[in-house]
């Protein structure tokens, strides 16, 4: 196993093996705060957001500080669970893997996670690649992969992401020569894609209605005027594990590139 991923696989272990056994839903949870908390507020100039459009979504509806400043882990998992019944398991590892691209301690700002190589990727769903543009902010061009599949119908599936994932990797592979693509980008575009359909649609059958996850990606906004309902069923690192892996068996991937190059741990940090 290459260094590369090894020591992704070791963090992601580690993060789950230390704080999931001892952090449940339950220690987290609490009574949903009133809805007129959470109500939409579109972000300010001085706000600041991330290249991913569930954590924008938390700030826009006041899960996570609307400024996008200062944000913990738990903040994380509590927006989450609070505003997309995501479970612990399937939200601390990440989460503290994105802590590692702040120069603090503690916190994260929301567009420090648009660090190269640590979470955000090449081939995204609605980003430009790092080497060619702007990874940060929503590119429609970049969606309109996503927004153009699955015609016929009007619900996206984990066979239609997986046929998107393909899709943009290719994409990225013809236009940037200095993509990267390995397990470790892999496995994070293929939990992404598990997750906005869980979240804006059904945890165990990854079916989500293309309406609800164009306003998610589009406007970073939860589509309760429209008719979404957060999830009944709690989002779970097991509920994601499934749905990714028909999702992979669609995206017919493979790794373009080695392994070997620098492990991305934070800023001008790298093993």
């Amino acid at each position: 196993m290459s260094l590369r991923l090894s020591s992704f696989l070791a963090i992601a272990a580690f993060a789950c093996a230390v704080s999931v056994d001892v952090r449940s839903e339950e220690s987290f949870g609490h009574p949903l705060p009133p809805a007129e908390m959470h109500q939409f507020i579109a972000p300010k100039a001085t706000d600041i957001r991330a290249p991913c459009p569930g954590l924008n979504t938390l700030a826009n509806h006041g899960y996570l500080p609307r400024n996008g400043r200062n944000v913990t882990v738990d903040m994380i998992v509590q927006g989450s669970l609070d505003g997309f019944n995501a479970g612990v398991d399937a939200i601390l590892p990440f989460a503290k893997f994105g802590l590692l691209a702040s120069n603090v301690a503690s916190t994260v700002n929301l567009d420090e996670l648009v660090l190269h190589g640590l979470i955000e990727h090449d081939a995204s769903l609605s980003r430009v690649d790092a080497a060619l543009g702007d990874p940060l902010h929503f590119s429609e061009q970049i969606f309109s992969t996503l927004a153009h599949s699955n015609p016929g119908v009007n619900y996206y599936n984990t066979t239609s992401a997986g046929h998107v994932q393909f899709a943009r990797l290719a994409d990225s592979l013809k236009k940037n020569p200095n993509v990267t693509n390995t397990p470790h980008e892999f496995k994070i575009r293929t939990r992404e894609s598990a997750f906005y359909l869980s979240v804006m649609g059904e945890p165990l059958t990854g079916i989500a209605p293309k309406k609800f996850v164009n306003i998610f990606f589009r406007e970073n906004r939860l589509p309760i005027q429209e008719g979404w309902k957060r999830p009944k069923t709690l989002i779970t690192a097991a509920t994601l594990g499934a749905l990714q892996t028909v999702i992979v068996a669609n995206s017919n991937w493979t790794a373009s590139a080695s392994c070997e190059s620098p492990e991305v741990l934070g800023p001008a940090l790298s093993l």
